[in-house]
């Protein structure tokens, strides 16, 4: 049992913690608290022979590597009044936002300060009395958007709200819309890409299809196909298609990987392979906009759904293709 340079505690399961649930063994072999254990299995902060941990309730093998990214002293989160969101909708149970470009949503490696986390706590400092019962430098939140990605993102305020929040996703019953341009035309009017999403074993810090990965859907509809993509000045001659995709699961860089493994990667996007609209978006900007977002209200059990049209930088480029 070690700690590696980054912080981070590694051991190999012992054949006396066979069959115990992770959080339990995370609390023994660490030190900390059941629902410190707890918190950093919800966010992912738990990895069994490389791969997160879905369930605190599983059970370890004999043999398996253990790493728990630890908190640290760096993981208490600051207020920061001056990240830019847009409040879509309020109330004591949860906050539906609408998030630029260019903001990250939660502190990680490089990042610190300045993310949408620290902005919501700025405003609703409530959200901070969740780090118990969820991932403590991530309070609130469920699910996240890439830096790059615009739009609806909805954070828990309540116990009650997170716990509600975090079912529906694991029963897949949140909805989410995304509005994505991608290169080429694409010749079906809906699809379907059922393609299991993992780290890349050529570059582990990219996502890829793999089936080694986790089970991934991503539905996709046809809005518009055009004949050419224009980006500010510069006129790249190559068509491109605007879609809807919708997450029947959340993994990371989901539709990104998706598109790019059936040859349309989004406008942007170029990590993936995506052709760069100079001169419309900034660097990093993806043509990724989460446009609308369904779940049941924690609290009252209605359906609710709130939709965001595309930002101006978005509509920018639309304005500059032909079809």
């Amino acid at each position: 049992m070690t700690t590696d340079p980054s912080g981070s505690f590694v051991a190999t399961v012992p054949q006396t913690l066979a069959g115990v649930r992770v959080d339990r063994a995370v609390s023994m072999l660490t030190g900390l608290s059941r629902s410190e254990s707890a918190a950093l299995v919800a966010g992912g902060r738990v990895l069994v022979d490389g791969r997160p941990v879905v369930q605190r309730s599983a059970p370890l093998a004999a043999g398996s590597q253990l790493v728990v990214e630890l908190p640290k002293e760096a993981d208490v989160l600051e207020p920061d009044p001056s990240v830019p969101f847009e409040v879509v909708s309020e109330d004591e149970d949860l906050v539906v936002v609408d998030k630029p470009a260019g903001v990250v949503v939660h502190p990680g490696a490089g990042t610190r300060g300045g993310t949408l986390i620290a902005g919501l706590l700025a405003r609703y400092p409530d959200i901070a009395a969740l780090a118990p019962v969820s991932d403590p430098v991530r309070p609130g939140l469920v699910h996240r958007l890439d830096k790059g990605t615009s739009g609806l993102l909805v954070v828990a305020r309540s116990a009650l709200a997170y716990r509600s929040l975090v079912a529906q996703m694991s029963a897949r019953t949140v909805g989410r819309r995304y509005l994505a341009l991608v290169a080429g035309i694409v010749p079906d009017d809906r699809g379907v890409v059922d393609a299991p999403v993992g780290r890349s074993a050529r570059t582990p810090t990219r996502m890829a299809v793999t089936p080694a990965g986790r089970p991934a859907r991503t539905r996709y509809v046809v809005v518009e196909r055009y004949d050419r993509l224009v980006g500010g000045r510069d006129r790249v001659d190559r068509p491109a298609t605007l879609l809807t995709c919708t997450l029947e699961t959340g993994r990371t860089h989901q539709i990104r990987v998706h598109l790019t493994a059936i040859g349309h990667p989004v406008v942007g996007d170029d990590r993936y392979g995506g052709p760069v609209a100079r001169g419309a978006l900034a660097p990093g900007r993806l043509f990724l906009h989460a446009a609308e977002l369904s779940i049941d209200h924690p609290a009252s059990g209605v359906r609710t759904t709130w939709t965001r049209a595309l930002p101006a930088d978005l509509r920018l480029v639309l304005e500059g293709t032909t079809s």
